[in-house]
């Protein structure tokens, strides 16, 4: 199964959006700290929808946390600077999707770190800044997910 990472998420209803998203998809979500936001607040559960008792959902203290616990997997990261679409990359069992904060994204030291060959992007029109990031996991996941036969989904 694919799983899904927010590194340092900003926005109680993005975040909820995806995490309702994750559990409709049996996808796990890990979420990296620090958050802007508790799990106990009311626009991230209104917008997950309770869905939350749903969804596999762990807090990380860092990227590094994360990697560790997941026993080093392999890190598709997602930004406005990468130079490949998300059609490109062949996902397979396991990988993460890592998605940066919706304010800033990702940390270019990151998106060096993990190579610009994991570097991801949605196409848009040249001066349009970005996606809502719940509807870019969406869209990402859902391709990843599309490749696998959508793994136990009706």
């Amino acid at each position: 199964m694919l799983q899904v990472a927010l590194y340092e998420p900003e926005i109680p209803p993005n975040t909820g959006n995806i995490m309702r998203l994750c559990a409709n998809t049996g996808c796990p979500l890990h979420l990296i700290k620090p958050l802007g936001f508790t799990l106990e607040d009311k626009q991230l559960r209104r917008a997950g929808l309770d869905y939350r008792e749903f969804s596999e959902v762990r807090v990380h203290e860092s990227l590094k946390a994360m990697t560790s616990a997941l026993n080093n997997p392999r890190i598709w990261t997602l930004s406005t600077r990468g130079t490949r679409n998300y059609t490109e990359a062949s996902f397979s069992d396991g990988d993460v999707l890592l998605f940066g904060p919706e304010t800033r994204g990702l940390p270019a030291t990151i998106l060096d770190e993990l190579g610009v060959h994991r570097c991801l992007r949605v196409p848009m029109f040249p001066d349009s800044r970005s996606l809502n990031l719940s509807n870019a996991t969406a869209l990402v996941l859902y391709e990843g997910l599309r490749q696998q036969g959508f793994p136990g989904m009706a």
